[in-house]
């Protein structure tokens, strides 16, 4: 029986996992645009523009980061397994 390239380690995430992977980058994300939108209120001077920046800019490479596809190291897997036919005792 022919022995396939990947392994089950190799496979992609699950839907889920990767779902609330994305989840969790996204919420981190966007933790620190509500920072941003607060020190806005309290720092003065040209330093405001940090701040501003962070929170006008955050929200599109949070949904950039978030949706970014992992790449595989051994390649991509289309399919976990084949179905191949039994030939006996060859």
């Amino acid at each position: 029986m022919k022995s396939s390239p990947h392994t089950i380690t190799s496979l992609p995430p699950s839907p889920d996992q990767e779902r609330h992977r994305r989840m969790i980058e996204y919420s981190i994300m966007m933790g620190v645009r509500l920072l941003c939108v607060v020190a806005c209120i309290w720092v003065r001077g040209w330093w405001l523009i940090i701040p501003a920046l962070g929170a006008v800019f955050l929200p599109y490479f949070a949904v950039v980061v978030a949706n970014a596809a992992r790449s595989q190291p051994s390649g991509s897997v289309e399919r976990p397994g084949s179905i191949e036919r039994y030939r006996g005792d060859e």
